[in-house]
């Protein structure tokens, strides 16, 4: 088979690391790659917006498989225009990618189907949003409907953090046209959870589910990032949590979709909040998760190029896929400054050290080759990610990686993993 994926970050590298290890890929092709998906693929200089060229690509190759990595290409169609070429796509089309691409749609989608999430209403006018954020009382959250890179949702602890949440995201537009319209929902207490399902626009099967660290210090502390690290298998989420989660959640979402002429092929990413009255819907995303990805992908056990192509294909899929036992912990370095302003192209040193410690992948995210070295391009530059039978042992291995690895302003949480010692 002839794969391309499309992307180029953190969760884009574990993608082509596992799946250039199938026997049924000749060659895999990476738009635009990383370095460390060099190692993988053959790099393209095609943008993951390059919608025209990506397409153009695919059919000049005869591309028998397209892997779509990050959210924006699918909210902005590339599936169709792939599909509307005859050609194989893992990932949905921009109607069922409006799951992660419109918080609205995809609020106004449980309410219409009972699926479980918070209490919402949505605002095209801050003054109206600011009448309810007053009326439904602190903490609440205010959502940028839009894509606003994993940061567009503002946990509100005070009536005074509200009102300057509706002006960051509708009058400062820090978010831009993602912020226009708005979400003011109420405040869920629990566990927070990320739990993936692969669907191929029918049914669905689960995959896992892991653990994100949103914001950038310690102990919960600060703004939120793209995510700070994250751990697989979640305790919380045994057997039957994943059997209640499939049938409450994932597939009435699923159903719901295919009903109203969206059949959503691909990876579903459900954000979950573990509350006292169960598990209740924070957020879909249209793409495997990034850091969770690098987390979930080193605990797989089968060839995940048949499970992609049959999604992708609408084909019937296995009842359910093997995972190892094992645990995996993941964590993000980032540039200094990060998630805020930060410098790039500072030289990276020590990932093949990083490397030799035992069940250690290091996984690229933001890096580039300049004048023969590698350097930070991004605010999150690397994925750490180590796997051993206990989360105890994999979060040693981690960092006892992550003290081999030196760049100008790295900085990163030291405490990933250590809520999965607490469940």
């Amino acid at each position: 088979m002839k794969v391309l994926l499309v992307g180029g970050g953190g969760r884009e590298h574990t993608l082509a690391w596992k799946i250039a290890q199938s026997p049924l890929v000749e060659v895999l092709y990476a738009a635009p790659g990383n370095p460390g998906i060099e190692r993988h693929a053959k790099c393209l200089p095609l943008r993951a917006d390059a919608l025209d060229d990506l397409a153009a690509f695919a059919v000049a190759e005869r591309v028998d498989l397209t892997v779509v990595g990050p959210e924006a290409p699918l909210v902005a169609g590339l599936a169709d225009r792939l599909a509307a070429h005859g050609l194989v796509v893992f990932g949905p089309s921009a109607r069922a990618a409006a799951l992660e691409g419109s918080k609205a749609f995809a609020k106004d989608l449980m309410a219409r189907h009972g699926v479980p999430t918070a209490r919402f209403r949505v605002f095209d006018d801050p003054h109206a949003a600011r009448r309810h954020c007053q009326a439904l009382g602190a903490p609440l959250v205010v959502k940028a409907d839009g894509l606003a890179a994993g940061k567009g949702a503002i946990v509100c602890r005070t009536l005074d953090e509200a009102d300057d949440a509706v002006a960051a995201c509708m009058e400062r537009r820090v978010f831009g046209a993602a912020g226009a319209r708005v979400i003011v929902e109420e405040f869920l207490r629990g566990e927070e959870v990320s739990f993936f399902a692969l669907s191929n626009g029918r049914d669905a099967i689960p995959l896992a589910a892991a653990q994100d660290h949103k914001t950038v210090f310690d102990d919960d502390r600060g703004p939120n990032t793209g995510g700070m690290g994250a751990y697989s298998p979640v305790p919380r989420v045994d057997e039957a949590g994943e059997r209640a989660l499939m049938e409450t959640i994932v597939r009435p979402t699923i159903r719901a979709l295919a009903r109203e002429g969206a059949p959503y092929r691909g990876v579903l990413f459900v954000g979950l909040m573990l509350t006292a009255e169960g598990p209740k819907v924070v957020e879909f995303n249209c793409r495997f998760g990034d850091p969770e990805c690098q987390a979930i992908l080193p605990r797989a056990q089968e060839d995940l190029v048949p499970l992609l192509a049959a999604a992708a294909r609408g084909e019937d899929l296995p009842a359910r896929t093997a995972w190892r036992p094992d645990a995996a912990v993941c964590v993000a370095l980032a540039s200094g400054g990060y998630p805020g302003e930060y410098r790039t192209g500072l030289p990276i040193e020590g990932i093949e050290a990083a490397e030799s410690v035992p069940g250690v992948h290091v996984f690229h995210a933001g890096t580039a080759r300049r004048d023969a070295r590698l350097v930070t391009a991004g605010g999150r530059v690397l994925g750490v990610t180590a796997v051993a039978p206990e989360i105890r042992g994999a979060i040693a291995a981690a960092y006892a990686a992550i003290a081999r690895i030196r760049f100008e302003g790295m900085h990163y949480r030291r405490d990933i993993g250590r809520k999965g010692l607490k469940i």
